[in-house]
């Protein structure tokens, strides 16, 4: 095939869509260009439907190499690119959770999309290239697809007024995010139906928004929707851009199998669960008393999932075990699921486990709980339940980057570990999964901005978000844990955040819809919008919204955010009785980090020959040293000793010792020092490590004599 070129403009910068010159042997493949960052997405389907299934195969990887940014890897050992860095599965899951919903969840055929960054120009995100390249592979390959989408990111100059401030930047360049307000990634696609009047007036564009991904800097509501808003104008150029290409290529469409269930399972299911479902659904999710039953065991998932195995051994018994039919009766259950709770939502505003649309689940709070730890919180909300503890290190503990994109370091940093038991199943303990770094991420987003900086706090920061427990959003009860656990610390953090997930439940015209509040259980697997938020009282921090429809509009996402803010408030309300401002104290087991400023002139006097002189003053006082370019030097101290029982601190002796090295001796002071040296004509005397002072031999004689 002769390959094509197509190109637009946006952001200022060609884009540049090339189709048939490499990977000529996957169903769908094409180059993206953006700047002189380029990338290759491949999609390629199965011929065949995958068996004893019942979810919808779709691997998204997003290939970062090494080669593409001129690197090669640091290791001295293993050269070859292994595990995908952290950004790079973040990434795969953002164009992921932007694809995923625009497909026929019945689909069972294996479908892989495989990103693969070829060049970076160290200014252009390879996101931008690498979600429309995803579309526009989907697009030729002729699967089966509601697409196209399109994304684009957005920053925020801070102009010190971000209430006045609409001084959006389209696709920041790399370098311009570290200064911006808010960075977010919005993707989107056209509705088929016609925009409100007020968006249509605003901007002429008729675009629902299907996946955000991004962090803020205590932005307001309002703010964040007109940004949002802004978007659409490029996400619907990026989209129209597509829709040429296809116009023209004319892409053959798949005719792939689509299991549909048989009619007698489909009357014998119904028939079989009767209201019994319903009955089941909708149970108390109250905490029972561990004398009468396991506590993570509520009443509603007992009765369902009894209901449940009563169904496939009632199929298995009447058709001979044939799987097939198990499992037509089992989607069908859960289809049945989903219809009850959208027609209770949106008829009766009536919540599975009983509360109104805007209530938030009970919580409870506590800090202090690990004896050792530099500082320890517990976030319960529902049957949901998050331990966080941090760890505060000295500045060489920071984690130092080495990746296609990020280079530099790092000083705080949040991980997030989501065990088997905490869903009460067993299962292998692996190392973190997509999941767990994409929630870590997500927590970290939303803390990072209100961690003092390193002239206030020189600490390096890590916080473990443990999930004991989880039924709804574990990752923005990660959030709430880890500032009870960052102010039990005595982290000087600029303001208190706390987070809130909220759902959707749309009728299948998307006429009517409905806001939940905090969804767990049911509303957050069968519901139509799984909307994180995070801030604080002042504003929102970082955001991430998947869906389950094709897109929602901005009125969906105004009251959303509106619903959110009030839930947010009543959290850190309820967590501000616990604990409201940071420790004065750091824990006896934390070290301590002292700071002092000198010449960058005299650096080289600090180190000495080959490093000597700084590694006499580490060995002899038992402090760390950083020291940094501009003439900064962090001194840590230990923690309390176990042994001796109270806090070792040689760091006092290592910055006089600094001090010494460094200062000026002048005139008129009086030094008690070691002779050096002896000639004929006075001594050497040492004032000051490494600076002597002669001392005349006239000095030396009785006054008598002179």
């Amino acid at each position: 095939m002769q390959s094509k070129k197509f190109k637009t403009e946006i952001g200022g910068r060609e884009l540049l869509v090339e189709i048939g010159k490499l990977a000529g042997q996957a169903d769908g493949s094409v180059t993206v260009r953006y700047g002189d960052t380029v990338v290759l997405a491949t999609c390629v389907v199965s011929d065949k439907p995958r068996e004893g299934i019942n979810y919808l195969p779709l691997m998204v990887n997003y290939e970062e190499k090494l080669y593409a940014a001129g690197k090669i890897k640091g290791s001295r050992f293993i050269k070859r690119e292994g595990r995908p860095t952290d950004e790079a599965i973040i990434t795969g899951r953002l164009i992921d959770r932007a694809i995923r919903p625009l497909f026929n969840s019945k689909i069972r055929n294996d479908i892989q999309i495989v990103i693969t960054v070829l060049s970076f120009d160290g200014k252009n995100d390879p996101v931008l290239p690498g979600l429309i390249g995803a579309s526009i592979a989907v697009l030729i390959s002729g699967i089966p697809w509601n697409g196209p989408i399109a994304g684009v990111s957005v920053g925020q100059i801070n102009s010190g007024d971000e209430q006045i401030n609409k001084d959006w930047i389209l696709n920041p360049a790399n370098g311009d995010r570290k200064n911006s307000l808010l960075n977010f990634v919005v993707v989107g696609n056209k509705t088929k139906t016609n925009s409100s009047s007020r968006n249509k007036e605003a901007n002429n564009f008729d675009v629902k928004i299907n996946m955000i991904d991004g962090e803020a800097k205590e932005i307001s509501e309002k703010i964040i929707l007109e940004t949002l808003e802004w978007t659409g104008q490029y996400i619907k150029k990026l989209i129209d851009f597509q829709e040429e290409i296809i116009k023209e290529l004319q892409p053959k469409k798949m005719e792939l199998e689509i299991p549909e269930p048989d009619a007698k399972i489909l009357k014998e299911v119904k028939d079989f669960v009767d209201d019994k479902l319903e009955r089941g659904l909708y149970q108390s999710e109250k905490i029972d008393s561990v004398s009468e039953k396991p506590w993570r065991r509520t009443e509603r998932m007992t009765e369902v999932n009894k209901l449940r195995q009563d169904l496939g051994d009632f199929i298995d018994s009447k058709y001979d075990g044939d799987e097939e039919k198990i499992q037509q009766a089992y989607d069908i259950f859960e289809q049945e699921i989903d219809k009850i709770v959208h027609k209770n939502v949106l008829e009766k505003e009536k919540r599975p486990d009983g509360r109104k649309l805007d209530e938030v689940r009970e919580i409870s709070c506590e800090v202090g709980l690990l004896p050792r730890t530099h500082g320890s919180g517990l976030f319960n909300r529902g049957n949901t339940q998050a331990l966080s503890v941090v760890t505060l290190g000295s500045p060489r503990a920071e984690q130092l980057l080495d990746q296609m994109e990020l280079e530099g370091k790092k000083r705080f940093m949040h991980h997030y570990n989501f065990p088997p038991f905490s869903v009460g199943e067993a299962g292998p303990m692996r190392g973190p999964g997509r999941r767990e770094i994409g929630h870590g991420n997500l927590a970290e987003k939303a803390l990072v901005s209100l961690i003092p900086d390193e002239e206030k706090f020189s600490y390096t920061i890590r916080i473990v978000s443990e999930i004991l427990s989880s039924n709804g959003s574990s990752s923005m009860a990660s959030v709430c844990g880890s500032t009870l656990a960052l102010l039990d610390a005595g982290v000087p953090i600029k303001a208190n955040a706390a987070g809130i997930a909220m759902g959707l439940i749309l009728d299948a015209d998307e006429n009517k819809h409905k806001i939940l509040t905090d969804i767990q259980g049911p509303e957050d697997h069968y519901g139509d919008m799984d909307l994180k938020v995070a801030g604080t009282r002042k504003g929102i921090t970082a955001i991430q919204m998947d869906v389950k429809v094709n897109g929602l509009s901005f009125e969906i996402l105004e009251e959303a955010l509106a619903d959110a803010k009030k839930a947010r408030e009543k959290i850190l309300d309820k967590m501000e009785t616990v604990i409201k401002t940071p420790r004065a104290e750091l824990s006896i087991y934390a070290p301590r980090v002292y700071t002092v400023h000198i010449d960058p002139k005299k650096i080289g006097t600090v180190i000495g020959p080959g490093g000597k002189m700084i590694n006499k003053i580490i060995d002899e006082t038992g402090a760390e040293i950083d020291i940094e370019e501009d003439g900064t030097i962090f001194i840590t101290s230990p923690g309390k000793s176990e042994t001796e029982g109270k806090q070792v601190d040689g760091a006092q002796k290592a910055i006089d010792w600094i001090n010494n090295l460094t200062r000026e001796v002048k005139v008129g002071e009086i030094f008690q020092g070691k002779v050096s040296k002896v000639t004929s004509f006075g001594a050497f005397i040492e004032l000051l490590p490494g600076q002597d002072g002669l001392l005349h031999i006239s000095e030396l004689l009785p006054k008598d004599k002179k």
